[in-house]
């Protein structure tokens, strides 16, 4: 084949692909019509993104390459622009090789690169506010409890990189969330630093339940050297009675001691070998407070408490209710084990596991997967009964696994019947309402959960509020071309990657090619994306990172927004996060490597050497 008939080949199939995309304007201006104003010209292009992705690129893209000409690579954000540039660039070699200039198409109105940059940009500050002044790049920091959250914490999180404050509503109750929220408030308002809150709707709690109880004891123990010298005092929660959770570490006070309960403060009790115990008052709020203590302590149910200052005694109580240990299952691969309902009786001789959802044991069907505690224990659905199933196990991690209390569990084939909004969910709408910037919406699975998100938020007034679409399972992924389209409907909007669940449901092996392609979905609609889950995890809990992690966060610079879950350590996660973000910025723009100078020179030889 010559050069001119080779070219001319190309051409045509270009020209093909261009004349397809600009016959799919004609067909969308209904669809069009739903779409806010301020996205229109973006879904335009994100129905051009979704048409051209239907055809195979692979040969024409190496042919064009072999050309020297843009292999449609990078057209995400201006897909028939794009084409059409490419076709021109055709049409001008064609022209100079004396063959027959084709009829030129008509020029187009679609966005060009700068203009699909530009409003990426605007869409992403729409949500998560101005850009910080040194990266493109926003982080988004999960608050931990109440409790933890003062002036210094606010302080060293915002003077280390936090644009967003994300509050999961998973845990406390709304008074420890508004101390959150008023209390970053004021911290970012003195600093006069940007600050969005975004609150995490709980979404379904699907966790195991262990049914066989162990004793009602708690272990509270500080941490100790290789000496038995105290490093670390043992963190006590303590709550108001009618107020506090059943959790781990927790002493209730009574409500009419509270109001009495002071800093410095000793509550002192002996444990269940008898010996004396003193958890000293480090902090009382009105929605909770913390204590330290410096030995370790057998706690049970009835333990006397009493309430001294100064060698007075104030008060005195009796400790309530301690959560039973949950004795681990263990299972291995092959056994079969009951998933049932509470109240439900498993079958005789066989292990059960409980299921805190038991909405999901009505959907199950046989044949289907069911995972536990992040896919170290995988099983199959081999029948269903009333009120319980009965799994096999087809994968435990080391063959065998001992299944906790409170684990996980994913139901990647099974479609459940379950309503978006559950009644933690709405307490938790509600809030977000009052007092934040974005909501993060929890398992949404199609873009009727989108809209019905859009009408609850229409309903609280709560039209400046920021959505953010978590997407955590494989059904949401394969209708993400609808749920982008719905969540165009109203503005801002943004996509949340939850790498976690997703990973998990479609299998770890298929999560960086998911993660690819959510990205480049994201950017056709130019609508930011938010890198979450694990990030700087270990730096996060441990003090110290894996290579592996971050690496992970080098790669998470493609994003618009980057998430870190709370521990000991987030401050200096943040600050490790801002700087890899800053030197990979230098390096990578979305899928764009970008080519700095480098510190690098070859070797030199001597001339004599060459002879």
């Amino acid at each position: 084949m010559t050069l001119m008939s080779d070219l001319q080949a190309l051409r045509d199939a270009v020209g093909a692909i261009e004349a397809r995309l600009r016959e799919k304007n004609g067909t969308v201006e209904p669809l069009l019509e739903k779409i806010h104003p301020d996205y229109r010209v973006s879904a335009r292009n994100f129905i051009h993104y979704i048409t051209l992705r239907q055809i195979d690129l692979r040969s024409l893209q190496l042919d064009l390459v072999r050309h020297g000409l843009s292999s449609l690579g990078r057209l995400e954000g201006h897909v028939l622009d794009a084409v059409t540039k490419v076709r021109e660039r055709l049409d001008d070699a064609l022209a100079r090789g004396n063959a027959a200039a084709p009829a030129a198409s008509p020029t187009t109105s679609e966005p060009t690169w700068e203009q699909s940059n530009k409003l990426l940009h605007e869409h992403t500050r729409a949500l998560l506010g101005p850009r910080p002044a040194d990266r493109h790049v926003y982080i988004m920091v999960t608050a931990p409890d109440a409790v933890e959250v003062d002036d210094a914490w606010v302080e060293r999180m915002l003077a280390n990189g936090m644009n967003v404050l994300r509050v999961n509503t998973a845990h406390e109750d709304e008074t420890a969330w508004t101390h959150i929220v008023t209390t970053a408030r004021r911290v970012a308002a003195a600093r006069n630093t940007n600050l969005r809150i975004a609150v995490d709707l709980p979404g379904p709690k699907v966790r195991t339940a262990i049914l066989t109880e162990g004793p009602r004891v708690e272990k509270w123990k500080p941490v100790r050297d290789d000496f038995g010298r105290v490093v670390s005092p043992c963190t006590i929660t303590l709550g108001r009675e009618s107020k506090a959770r059943v959790e781990p570490k927790l002493m209730r006070v009574p409500d009419a001691v509270w109001p009495d309960l002071g800093v410095g403060d000793e509550l002192v009790f002996r444990d269940a070998r008898g010996k004396q115990r003193i958890v000293v008052v480090t902090q009382r709020e009105d929605y909770g407070g913390t204590g330290k203590l410096f030995e370790t302590a057998y706690v049970v149910p009835e333990t006397t408490v009493t309430l001294r200052r100064g060698g007075s005694l104030l008060a005195e109580w009796r400790v309530g209710s301690i959560a039973p240990r949950r004795l681990r299952v263990p299972l291995a691969v092959d056994e079969s084990f009951c998933l049932v309902k509470t109240g439900a009786e498993p079958l005789p001789g066989m292990k059960a596991i409980g299921c805190t959802l038991e909405a999901a044991l009505d959907s199950l069907q046989v044949g289907q997967r069911v995972l536990f505690d992040d896919g170290h224990l995988e099983a199959i659905v081999d029948r269903v009964e009333a009120g319980r199933a009965v799994l096999r196990v087809t994968y435990a991690a080391g063959g065998s696994f001992k299944l906790a209390d409170e684990k996980g569990i994913n139901f990647p084939d099974t479609e459940l019947k379950l309503p978006l909004v559950s009644n933690e969910d709405e307490q938790a709408l509600r809030f977000a309402a009052h007092h934040a910037d974005i909501v993060d919406a929890s398992f949404v699975r199609g873009p009727e959960d989108v809209r019905e998100l859009h009408q609850r938020l229409a309903a609280l007034d709560a039209a400046r509020i920021g959505l953010v679409l978590k997407i955590e399972t494989s059904r949401a992924f394969d209708q993400l071309p609808a749920i982008i389209l719905a969540a165009l409907e109203r503005a801002p909007v943004g996509v949340m990657i939850a790498r976690g669940d997703l990973a998990i449901e479609s299998g770890y092996e298929r999560l960086a090619e998911l993660q690819e392609e959510m990205l480049w979905l994201c950017e056709a609609a130019h609508i930011p994306v938010i890198w979450a889950t694990q990030v700087l995890d270990l730096l996060a809990r441990t003090g110290r990172p894996s290579r592996a992690e971050v690496t992970d966060a080098a790669m998470a610079a493609r994003a618009e927004c980057v998430m870190l879950n709370k521990g000991a350590y987030v401050g200096e996660a943040a600050d490790a996060l801002v700087d890899i973000l800053r030197r990979m910025e230098q390096h990578q723009y979305k899928k764009r490597s970008l080519y700095r100078r480098l510190h690098l020179r070859l070797p030199h030889v001597r001339r004599d050497a060459l002879r």
